[in-house]
């Protein structure tokens, strides 16, 4: 018989976020973020550096035996909170996550893992960023010992070292980023870019099965992205908070409006909702009980909350929430990329409809 979860956050993680705080506080400030994404490089890859190798968060879920640091889920969860609060662009759901995950399921796949465990690499499966856990997955071809094809919507290929292609054969491959080509394609998150990989002969070293590979990342991308939602809703609300302290109308803090005290009310309620659901998945990826369950259940939940919370803050920010320089529209750009990343809330809750079996009539 299973035991109920505790959701509650330990000392340990509680000091993890703590100090990913500090390290986002100095060195991710929303101006130097927003100043990168007007460029053509907007990872942070010095940031990237502390993260992964000075700290040793790339190796989080990998366990010490294979080069990491035999976290849980939950760990890395609070690290998306952190990162999702301060919107830092930086691939640590693609690589530390997803790509990892994936390389955890392969057998052969311990080599490139401890290279991205250490922080040396990082790697990107090639997946479409909107493709949710159990969905069909585009292939490449692989044909006289070489890869062929075109895959799109890659979440930050344009920083992997490696790529996991999976193939029309069943097998993921790895690929060094080097052998293919890419081309940017337009997203609305500027600091999570997308782009198109073309494979035209490109040579891959296949390491496992990719069905079961893909499966398990897409899954723990999606369970751990609700808690990256939870950290970017809980931010829009305490930035509104201040905001409506701070702004003043007929001489008093405007957040004294009983209107508005109810619309943060149930927001308040609704990111309060969120964590439960999030830390829920989290927990679920780390114990591998009702999983399935767990993730369906955040993802349902989270876009909707932290996509509400983001347009709120634009909102209620009044005129200076509609320019470049204030961070709100970093918060919306985000929260609205991820509603679609790894399934939308709609398939979500049709998955889960059919994994208790409860689907409509």
């Amino acid at each position: 018989m299973s035991t109920r979860p505790d959701l509650l956050y330990s000392e340990e993680e509680e000091a993890l976020r703590a100090a990913v705080r500090d390290l986002l506080t100095d060195h991710c400030d929303t101006a130097g973020v927003i100043a990168r994404i007007e460029t053509d490089a907007p990872h942070d890859l010095a940031l990237w550096k502390t993260l992964a190798d000075g700290m040793g968060l790339a190796g989080l879920l990998v366990p010490e035996d294979r080069g990491g640091q035999g976290a849980t889920h939950r760990e890395a969860a609070v690290v998306l909170e952190e990162l999702g609060r301060a919107v830092a662009p930086v691939p640590y759901l693609t690589s530390a996550v997803v790509a990892t995950e994936a390389l955890l399921a392969c057998a052969d796949g311990d080599e490139p893992l401890a290279a991205l465990a250490s922080g040396r690499r990082i790697g990107a499966l090639a997946v479409g960023l909107h493709t949710a856990p159990g969905a069909a997955f585009a292939t490449v071809r692989r044909e006289g010992g070489a890869l062929h094809g075109r895959l799109s919507g890659i979440a930050d290929a344009a920083v992997a070292d490696v790529l996991l292609v999976p193939a029309d054969d069943g097998g993921l491959y790895a690929v060094e980023a080097g052998a293919v080509t890419l081309t940017p394609q337009t997203s609305l998150d500027l600091t999570r870019p997308v782009a198109e990989v073309t494979l035209d002969g490109a040579p891959g070293r296949r390491l496992g099965d990719a069905e079961p590979a893909v499966r398990r990342a897409l899954r723990a991308g999606a369970g751990l992205l609700a808690s990256e939602q939870l950290g970017l809703a809980d931010r829009s609300l305490t930035e509104t908070l201040r905001h409506l302290r701070e702004r003043k109308q007929f001489n008093r803090p405007v957040g004294g409006f009983q209107a508005l005290k109810h619309r943060l009310a149930r927001l308040w309620l609704e990111i309060a909702g969120l964590r439960a659901a999030a830390r829920g998945a989290a927990d679920a990826l780390a114990t591998g009980e009702d999983t399935d369950v767990a993730v369906a259940v955040a993802q349902a939940y989270a876009a909707p909350v932290a996509v509400r919370a983001a347009e709120e803050a634009l909102q209620l920010h009044g005129g200076i929430g509609m320019t470049w320089e204030h961070p709100v529209h970093l918060f919306l750009k985000r929260a609205k990329a991820d509603s679609i990343a790894h399934g939308t809330a709609g398939a979500h809750r049709e998955a889960l409809a059919g994994l208790v079996d409860l689907r409509a009539p």
